[in-house]
């Protein structure tokens, strides 16, 4: 049984950095995993996995995979009060093609969310 657990979440000041870890377990083979976000209100949204990211992220997030411990980083910097939400770590066994990367629809496995709160 395939499980997903985000970490690391938690409270930052405006151009402060995150580190979050997201560990997959219960499966053989390999999974594309990316990050995602939901701040309330909104939709959730595509951050970026190991190649590709979001617009609005470039430049200040980095996403690393660790595939000896089966566990993907989000390294987060000069984080602004609008990247605050909660995020989750998706996976699945077919990496959907590059133009849809973002489409929540394309993972069957997600974690339960680590919050990050941004003040300004």
């Amino acid at each position: 049984q395939v499980r997903v657990v985000e970490s690391g979440g938690g409270s930052v000041q405006a151009g402060g950095s995150l580190k979050l870890s997201c560990v997959v377990s219960g499966y053989i083979g390999s999974m594309c995993m990316v990050w995602f976000r939901q701040a309330p209100g909104k939709e959730r949204e595509g951050v970026g996995g190991t190649t590709l990211y979001a617009d609005s992220v470039k430049g200040r997030f980095t996403v690393t995979l660790n595939n000896a411990k089966n566990t993907l980083y989000l390294q987060m910097n000069s984080l602004k009060p609008e990247d605050t939400a909660m995020y989750y770590c998706a996976a699945d066994f077919r990496c959907p093609p590059n133009i849809g990367w973002y489409k929540p629809d394309a993972y069957h496995y997600w974690g339960q969310g680590t919050q990050v709160t941004v003040s300004s």
